[in-house]
């Protein structure tokens, strides 16, 4: 089921701020999948989705890859029978500020992330929400 990314309601907004673990789908050098298990943020005023690494992860070295343009990605959660899927253009954001920010949030959905210094933030510019919350 599809829905408009600018007018969620309240009962599916509520589904991405409960704790869940995603997976976030991104596209290896060969074009094949890989799906691994993340904790993401979802920004619904900006349509922003977030997603803490490190910088030598699979997941951050695919999506830079692609460049400055960024990647096709899919981030997926599923409790039961509600499930949702936000998919977008991810890129791989360093900037100090953009790390720190994505912590706070993340620290609000799930926990204190442990130190990591090389963490970096893959951030999706969602256009396309799927799910049924």
């Amino acid at each position: 089921m599809s829905h408009d990314p600018r007018d969620l309601d309240d009962a599916f907004l509520a589904f991405w701020r409960e704790r869940h673990i995603a997976t976030l789908t991104t596209a290896r050098p060969d074009g094949s999948p890989h799906v691994v298990p993340v904790g993401v943020t979802y920004q619904p005023e900006t349509g922003t989705a977030r997603v803490i690494t490190s910088r030598t992860s699979r997941k951050a070295r695919n999506v830079a890859a692609a460049g400055p343009q960024g990647l096709r990605v899919a981030v997926c959660q599923v409790d039961r029978a509600r499930w949702s899927t936000l998919e977008g253009v991810a890129v791989v954001r360093d900037e100090p500020e953009q790390v720190v920010d994505a912590e706070r949030r993340y620290t609000e959905r799930y926990r204190e992330p442990r130190v990591n210094p090389d963490r970096v933030v893959i951030e999706i510019a969602v256009d396309r929400v799927l799910g049924r919350a």
